[in-house]
């Protein structure tokens, strides 16, 4: 595996930092060395928000993510700012219901689907994020299914233990789109 670096970006609200912890304590679980670097601007809701997730099996240099290998996007202006800088040969990945991709970059690979309406239509309110993420474990298999669960069992607090279902309903959402 090497190193893999993700970069997840949004608006503040859209659960870009909580899909960052997940994807964080899965490379955590499945023993490998990780490092997860939150960012957000002073506005929270409604602001820009983006976070780099480095999953590796050496030891990580760096937590910034400048050129990822996957850039999962949630918005239009983060698909605009961080497509031209995916390494080649990278992963793409956005709501397809709220991104026009704008990109003539052969290179790389686009995984476009409909999350924000897709959790809407299943009752997932704030599934989208998670919804994103079970595509994402599909086209590259960075984390199994088993090891996905592990690390949502992990980041949704105790006190919202009854939405783990729902985010269990997401992933297999995501895959199966």
């Amino acid at each position: 595996m090497a190193t893999t670096e993700i970069l997840l970006a949004g608006f503040g609200g859209q659960g870009i930092l909580f899909a960052g912890k997940i994807l964080a304590y899965c490379g955590l679980m499945d023993g490998k060395e990780l490092s997860w670097l939150p960012s957000y601007g002073p506005e929270m809701r409604g602001g820009t928000c983006n976070c780099s997730v480095c999953v590796s099996d050496q030891p990580i240099g760096s937590p910034l993510v400048l050129t990822p290998d996957i850039l999962i996007a949630m918005n239009q202006p983060s698909f605009d700012k961080f497509v031209k800088e995916v390494r080649p040969g990278g992963k793409v990945f956005f709501d397809s219901g709220l991104i026009e991709p704008n990109t003539d970059r052969k290179d790389i690979e686009l995984f476009g689907i409909p999350s924000q309406q897709m959790a809407d239509d299943n009752a997932l309110k704030g599934g989208s994020n998670i919804i994103l993420l079970g595509k994402v474990i599909k086209e590259t298999g960075i984390f199994s299914l088993d090891i996905m669960k592990k690390g949502i069992e992990k980041v949704v607090p105790p006190s919202k233990a009854a939405l783990i279902p729902n985010n269990f309903k997401a992933i297999e959402l995501g895959m199966n789109a």
